[in-house]
Formats: C-alpha cells, structure tokens, sequence
C-alpha cells in the first residue's frame, strides 16, 4: 500500500509539474506586444532610413535666405519719419552751403567777435521835435511791416509845425498860380522855399509824404499823427512810455532787420595781417556755423586795446541769432602753390557732431540721398574748437550730386546702423 501511494504521489507531481512549467514559459499576449514596442523604440535609425533630405534642403535654403537678406539690410540705407528725425535732432545742410564749402580754413587762428545789428538795416526813430507819446501800437521785439503804426504822437511843437507848414502850402499854391508879371521872382522863390522848409520840419518828425499831403486837405488834424515803420524790421530798444514827452533827438524805438547781421571782431596787427575786404570768413555761435564776407576793417589801432577793428556781414536765416551774442570767428589763408597743385578738394567744415566712428574706426559722415542716409568715409584733416576740416573722395561725388549731410544728429544714425548691422529684426 505504501509503494502504491508513493507511485501515486510521484505522478501527481509531475503532471502538476509540467502544467506549472507550462504556464511559467508559454508568454501572453499584452507581454509580446511590450517587447516587440520595446524592440521597435531601441532600434538604430541608419542613414537612408526615415531621414527626410527634403525637408533638410528646404531647412538650408532658408537659413541662406535669411543670411542673404541680412547682408543686404546692413547695405540698404537708413529710412526715418521726418517725426523720428526731428525727435532726435538730426538737422541737415546742403554740401552746397557757403558755410560747410570753406576753402583754406585755418581753424589754428580765431578771433573772439559779437554779433551787432545791420547798421543798413536798421533805422531808429529820433523826431527832431519835442513830441508827446499818446497811443502805443507795438510791443518791444514785435516784428512790422513798412507803413505800420508803432506811435502816435503829438504836442505843442508838433501842432505849430503842422499849422506852419499848412500855411506856407497854400501861399506857395496861391503864389505859383498867379503869372510871372504879377509877381517878383523873388517873392516866388521865397514862397517856395518857406514851404519846402515847413515840409522838412515835418519830415524830421518822421511824417510820410503821404501823411503830409493828407494835412494840406485836412487841416482839423493838426496837433498829432501816427508814427509809421519805415522799413521791415523787429520793436527793439523802445522806450516810449504813454504820456511822455521826449525832447527832440531822443530815439523812441529802433527797428531792426535780422535777416542779415554783422559781426565784430577786435584783432591783433597779427591776426589782421592776410584780412582782406571782400574775403570769406566763418562764423560759430554756438552749434551754428554761418558763412560771412568781410565787409569793413578799421585801419587803425585802438589805443587802449591795440587791436583793430573787422567787421563781417552774414546772413541769419530764420532769425534764430540776435545781436549781443558771442561767436568765434575763422578767416582763410593765403592759398598756397602747393595746394592749388595737389590735386585734392580743399573739403567741409563741419561741427564735431557730425562725425563718428564707423565698424573700422575710420571718420564718417551721414549723406541723405533719395534712398536713405548713408554713411562715407572721410578724411578728417584739422579739428579745433568744436570744428573739424574733412575730405574724401566720396565727399566730392556727394557735393557733386548736390546731396545734404547731416550736421547735428549723428549719433542717433551711427547707432541704428549699428543695430542693424547686429539683427535684421532690431527695429
């Protein structure tokens, strides 16, 4: 019985065993579908399998695209809204200027000047008559026309002036009609010269010629008139105040014409040696530089300071100097044979504001073109006081297109063409 349970025992062993071993071995399904993803995830990509030569040729053709197109923005010029230009003070002048065009500037020899008014284009208003301010018409510094009023005025004086010369009018008229027999040649010439000395007197009060042929018509009107602006001109200097009376020859006001100005200058026998009538001269105020002609010197040493005095007329566009301010002013040498011989240009005066630096760290310029602004190489020959002497052969191509350069505001373009030679999308 017992080898019978033993026998028993082993068979039940081994059918369970193999079962189990059965079961242990024979793999399920979700464990193959994990091993085949496994193998499919760590499989090697070779070239040739899966790699899209397409897709990468498209990849390099856009990335020289983008390269092309940098290259060509860091050459195209610079494009602003005239808003952009004047936020950022860039100010322009023609190559053309008088004042940027300065042939043989010592910029070594300056002498210290101001600015006084156009004694041509001024007039000063001084009735030779005691006179009495009754109504004002203008302000000080207020700009006028020919033919307006700036006073009225009137008085005693002024009254017997009138009536005087109404009188000498009409025996004058009353005179000239009567014949040649009828009266002496003398009595004539006395009447005509008694009227044209009443007329004078009126005349010295500054009375047009029209006003005055108004009071022979209307002789109610005696005692006053209006004091009218002889020429175009600026209020300055006025001192009339309502009710005054003023003594004859005392100026009331001055009028003043600040389109052109003159420039005063005291030099040394040094300095005023090579200074010649009818030469050019340039004149710095500030960040502005003006061309003038030397129009007078004085000839004669003054005794306290031993200097001698020049004067330069300028033009003063736009009215943006006055008189009373510094300047500095520069004159031309003498050229010599060598310069005339040399063959290069005599270049620009430009403020020191108008150069930079390029990427080379060469000088530069900013010319405005029908493009943009570009900038040009130049070559910087003096520089004092604020001023630099320039050249270049690309400067006289520009000049010769008649292009404008940029006189103030430099750094702003210096630093956007910067910025666009570092990133195409940089603005």
């Amino acid at each position: 019985m017992n080898s019978f349970t033993q026998k028993s025992s082993f068979q039940t062993l081994g059918t369970v065993s193999a079962a189990g071993l059965r079961s242990l071995f024979t793999p399920s399904r979700l464990a193959l579908a994990l091993m085949l993803t496994s193998l499919t995830l760590t499989a090697p990509t070779f070239a040739g399998e899966g790699h899209d030569h397409d897709a990468e040729k498209v990849t390099n053709k856009a990335e020289k695209s983008a390269s092309a197109t940098e290259d060509d923005h860091g050459e195209q010029a610079l494009t602003f809204t005239p808003a952009q230009l004047e936020l950022a003070g860039v100010r322009l002048l023609p190559l053309s200027s008088d004042s940027l065009s300065f042939s043989n500037l010592n910029l070594d020899t300056m002498a210290t000047a101001t600015l006084v008014v156009d004694r041509d284009r001024t007039a000063t208003l001084a009735p030779q008559l005691d006179v009495r301010v009754q109504a004002r018409h203008v302000v000080p510094g207020q700009e006028v026309k020919k033919g307006e009023p700036l006073l009225t005025l009137g008085g005693a004086e002024v009254a017997k002036a009138q009536a005087e010369y109404i009188n000498a009018a009409a025996e004058w008229s009353r005179v000239r009609r009567m014949s040649e027999g009828a009266v002496s040649v003398s009595r004539r010439m006395q009447a005509q010269v008694d009227a044209e000395l009443k007329r004078a007197i009126l005349e010295a009060i500054k009375m047009t010629p029209e006003q005055i042929r108004t009071l022979e018509s209307t002789p109610e009107a005696i005692g006053s008139y209006q004091l009218l602006a002889p020429i175009d001109g600026r209020v300055q200097q006025d001192i009339a105040m309502l009710g005054q009376v003023f003594t004859a020859g005392t100026p009331l006001m001055q009028l003043t014409d600040e389109s052109h100005l003159w420039v005063e200058a005291q030099l040394t026998p040094a300095q005023a040696a090579n200074v010649n009538v009818g030469g050019p001269a340039l004149v710095q105020v500030g960040d502005k530089t003006l061309a003038g002609k030397i129009i007078g010197r004085s000839h004669e040493l003054d005794s306290v300071t031993r200097t001698e005095q020049i004067l330069v007329s300028m033009p003063n566009p736009e009215h943006v100097l006055h008189a009373g301010q510094f300047a500095e002013l520069y004159f031309a040498d003498e050229p010599k044979g060598s310069d005339l011989s040399s063959g290069f240009s005599s270049g620009i005066v430009l403020p020191d504001a108008a150069l930079t630096r390029s990427g080379d760290g060469d000088w530069q310029i900013f010319i405005q073109d029908e493009d943009g602004f570009e900038a040009i190489e130049v070559e910087l020959v003096q520089r004092q006081r604020g001023l630099s002497l320039v050249r270049g052969d690309k400067l006289d191509k520009a000049r010769q297109a008649q292009l404008k350069v940029v006189v103030g505001g430099a750094f702003f373009l210096a630093s956007e063409q910067a910025k666009a030679g570092f990133d195409i999308h940089a603005h």
